[in-house]
């Protein structure tokens, strides 16, 4: 079983596929509790390597923990409130701010992208929100580099203009370009950038103070400075090429938001109850519809699912240097988030092994015997 591998670099293709968070056996089975999380840990995390992860059971914080350096010259260590880059896990967030303004009654998933957005030729006026979601609009996967300075309107005229392979239904075919047409309808059916709106309808309910493109106050030394394969410093993301309120729309909405570990256990948290998403919202944003063809997994909002009625909801992403997984039961029993600033090198690829280091920590969550009480 393979999944797309969601993230895309800033500089370069797209990475290759890999594996998806595939569970042979039942949660829980053939893997001790949490308390093994951090020996699994210790085997699995190459030396070289750096980043944050934490894991929880419901509300309860299980473990963060902290490894290598955010930025080496500065001789920085990483700590669960450094900021990284959360590449195309940013979309869960861009689907849930679509779900949010649908609750307000803004807008409808069902609606024509032609309620929202202006210049969208004839032809294309079927396309509704819903399948910018699922990928199944058949929009381009990318209309360039994400540090190209494409603006709002030239993403718009380049969107509609590129080739389309058939019309749009219920074909998967993955599509940054997408998610960045979705974040433009957040714009307009909220009045608000799209940053302005998920921090006051998302990330300020849920308490993440440290998460988003331009708005949060980051001292400098709290952003981890990425580092290719070959342990040379590429800066932090803010900067590479970036507009006046966060990246070009090549990578607008589709990726990008940096945050932390702390703040995306919060996030977890939210998720959990009604603070950022009504119930309702919550069982569409997980709800998994569209087979990943030619893959066998699927795709819901901004989350990927191995089945239908899969329980464990996942999203990876990556680039050039950093790459990451968010892992969570339906219900809030399970989550793990993990992101890493120096990914590769010569003899090692956390892009590649990643889905068994989630894969093993969700394991062993759920194989608590008696979950700690909710604070």
């Amino acid at each position: 079983m393979a999944a797309k591998n969601f993230g895309r670099g800033w500089y370069g293709p797209p990475l290759l596929a890999v594996p998806a968070l595939v569970l042979l056996v039942p949660l829980g089975c053939a893997v001790g509790g949490p308390e093994t999380i951090q020996p699994f840990l210790d085997e699995e995390l190459p030396d070289g390597s750096s980043g944050t992860l934490v894991a929880a059971i419901g509300d309860e914080k299980i473990l963060c923990h902290a490894w290598g350096q955010a930025d080496r010259e500065a001789a920085t260590d990483a700590t669960c409130d450094t900021v990284y880059d959360t590449m195309s896990m940013t979309k869960q967030f861009t689907a849930a701010g679509i779900l949010a303004l649908q609750s307000q009654g803004e807008l409808g998933v069902s609606d024509s992208i032609t309620d929202h957005l202006d210049s969208v030729p004839t032809d294309q006026a079927e396309i509704t929100i819903d399948q910018l979601l699922t990928h199944t609009s058949r929009l381009p996967e990318s209309l360039g580099r994400d540090e190209e300075p494409l603006t709002r309107d030239e993403l718009v005229a380049r969107a509609f203009t590129a080739e389309r392979l058939e019309s749009p239904g219920d074909t998967y075919q993955y599509s940054n370009v997408g998610y960045s047409l979705l974040a433009l309808i957040i714009e307009e059916a909220s009045g608000m950038t799209y940053e302005e709106y998920l921090a006051e309808n998302l990330f300020e309910p849920a308490g993440m103070t440290d998460t988003g493109y331009v708005l949060p106050d980051w001292s400098e030394d709290q952003v981890a400075v990425e580092y290719d394969e070959e342990g040379q410093a590429q800066g932090r993301p803010y900067e590479r090429p970036w507009d006046e309120d966060g990246p070009y729309w090549n990578l607008h909405g589709n990726g990008g938001l940096l945050s932390t570990a702390h703040d995306m256990f919060r996030w977890h948290v939210a998720l959990m109850g009604d603070t950022v998403l009504d119930t309702e919202a919550k069982e569409q944003l997980f709800l998994p519809t569209v087979r990943e063809e030619p893959d066998s997994t699927y795709y819901a909002y901004g989350w990927g699912a191995d089945s239908e009625d899969s329980d464990v909801l996942w999203h990876d992403g990556g680039n050039d240097y950093s790459s990451g997984w968010i892992s969570r039961q339906r219900d809030g029993d399970a989550f793990v988030f993990w992101v890493s600033n120096a990914s590769r090198s010569d003899a090692w690829d956390l892009g590649e092994s990643g889905e068994d280091i989630t894969d093993g920590v969700m394991r062993r969550l759920a194989n608590a015997e008696d979950p700690p009480p909710s604070e």
